[in-house]
This record gives C-alpha cells, structure tokens and sequence, in this order.
C-alpha cells in the first residue's frame, strides 16, 4: 500500500501541472503598472519649489542653545538623597523657581535667594520641565511672569 502511495507522489497532479504551465506562461510578463511607474521613473523630474522654513517666524521656538536660560515654578518641597532642600539663607522648603542657566541648575526662594544645587542636572530638569509656554527678553520679566 505504502508503495502505491509513493508511486503516485513521483507523479505531477493535474492542478500542479497547470500551476506550472501558468507560472511559466506569466514568468516573462510585466504588469501594466510597473511599465507605467519605470516610463516616469525615465522622464525628468521636475525641480522641487524652493520653500523657506515649513513654520513663519511668528510660531519659531529658539532652540536651547539660543537661550540665556530656562525655568520653571515648582511648589512641592524637593527632596535629594532622602533629605529636604531648604534655603541656605531664610530656611524655605517649597515654592521654588528651578532655574536651568548653562548646564547648572539653580533654586530660587520666593525671598528671592538663589542657591546652586549640584544633585540635579539639566536631564532632570528637562525630565519635569513642561513645554515652555512664554519667552521673555529679560530675567525680571520671567520672574513677574512666573509670580515671583
């Protein structure tokens, strides 16, 4: 019986045979399409139209290195190494402007007193920082922007 089955196997179907006669038959072929696509391919293109930038200078964001600096207002106390971060002048815990001027972060009290704080850098601040929602042309006008 086994043999009779292998026999038969050696043997072509009639549906492979006229898989392989179509195959054979569309082998030399090439649609219409690609024919299409190869003729345009072969013709010149046409120049591209010279385009000043995608944005108008009204929506331009300077990008980081343009900028004396950055900072955003955070209320909640900052904790480093298990410790608080207080004021080394008036003692305050919380209502803080962290300040990002050239690689440094500062802490700004609402005293008014700055401190450079070494533990954080600029990767943190620009992990917690929000998008900017206003540039300013001077310090103090961020600072009455921010509230401070």
């Amino acid at each position: 019986m086994f043999h009779r089955i292998h026999r038969r196997a050696k043997e072509p179907s009639e549906l492979q045979r006229q898989h392989y006669e179509t195959w054979v038959r569309l082998a030399g072929q090439v649609p219409q399409e690609v024919e299409r696509m190869r003729a345009a391919a072969d013709q010149p293109a046409e120049p591209a139209p010279v385009v000043d930038d995608f944005l108008p200078p009204e929506l331009r964001v300077p990008s980081h290195d343009q900028l004396d600096g950055r900072m955003m207002p955070w209320t909640q106390p900052i904790v480093l190494d298990g410790d608080v971060v207080a004021c080394a002048e008036c003692g305050a815990y919380r209502d803080w402007l962290i300040l990002s001027i050239r690689d440094q972060i500062w802490l700004r009290c609402r005293a008014g007193h700055q401190q450079h704080e070494t533990r954080l850098n600029t990767a943190w601040y620009n992990r917690h920082a929000g998008p900017a929602d206003a540039i300013h042309a001077t310090f103090e006008d961020c600072l009455r922007h921010l509230g401070h």
